[in-house]
């Protein structure tokens, strides 16, 4: 008898998890649907169309702005920096990263809570079975190393804030990751992504070159000392709870 509840339970489950995915599925394709067919998706994937797009709307382009950076975390397959930049361009830097924040730390909220909520089955069908995998594996034992991914470029942050929420990381310790990390990107790219402090030719090309190759050192030394960088917090913090 009781086998038959835990395999009524288990099919209850297996059923819910299903009818979740079909549901996230059917809305982010009716959402990209109508993105296509009201020819707004063909206005969103360059700095030029984003600010074109942004100036159309008049007096709701500061919602638009937030809505997309909201989207692009958990849908649009639209690189953060793109709409960064677009926005230092029309509103300026201060404006364009305080709008920037609000959209992308609400959309890292629903990415970490779908993930918590939802488990592995959906951060499969969202961002597939290998890189879910790899990130799990790498997560596990690694939330320090999380914060440090999170403030260098060229790792998945968006994908990284979905995958976080199937660890034990927990609420607390990711929303202030995420405070603590985000602004530096954002602040970042809407004051040196146009070009006017560090420009994309001339002097300024050896200053981006420097910059990229720091980054990927940093890259290499936290995937590389991942387990050396989590032992030294850990003990660093477990000194200052005493």
């Amino acid at each position: 008898m009781n086998e038959n509840k835990e395999e009524f339970s288990t099919r209850k489950k297996i059923v819910h998890i299903v009818i979740v995915i079909l549901a996230i599925a059917l809305f982010f394709g009716g959402v990209y649907g109508l993105l296509v067919w009201t020819g707004l998706w063909d206005k969103v994937n360059s700095v030029d169309k984003v600010k074109n797009l942004i100036l159309s709307m008049g007096f709701y382009g500061r919602a638009i702005f937030v809505l997309l950076q909201f989207l692009q975390v958990t849908f649009l397959p639209i690189p953060a920096s793109v709409l960064v930049i677009a926005g230092s361009l029309v509103y300026g830097p201060i404006q364009a990263s305080l709008l920037s924040l609000s959209g992308i730390l609400l959309g890292s909220a629903l990415a970490f809570y779908l993930g918590k909520t939802f488990g592995k089955k959906l951060v499969v069908f969202m961002v597939g079975k290998e890189s879910c995998n790899k990130w799990i594996k790498f997560l596990d034992n690694g939330k320090y190393s999380y914060v440090i991914m999170m403030l260098l470029p060229f790792f998945p942050d968006d994908v990284l804030c979905l995958v976080a929420g199937v660890t034990d990381m927990t609420w607390l310790f990711f929303i202030v990751t995420q405070f603590l990390t985000r602004p530096v990107g954002v602040i970042t790219t809407a004051y040196l992504g146009g070009g006017e402090l560090i420009p994309y030719n001339g002097w300024g090309l050896f200053v981006w070159g420097g910059i990229i190759l720091l980054a990927l050192v940093m890259i290499i030394i936290t995937i590389k000392y991942k387990d050396q960088i989590e032992n030294f917090m850990s003990r660093l913090f477990r000194k200052k709870k005493v």
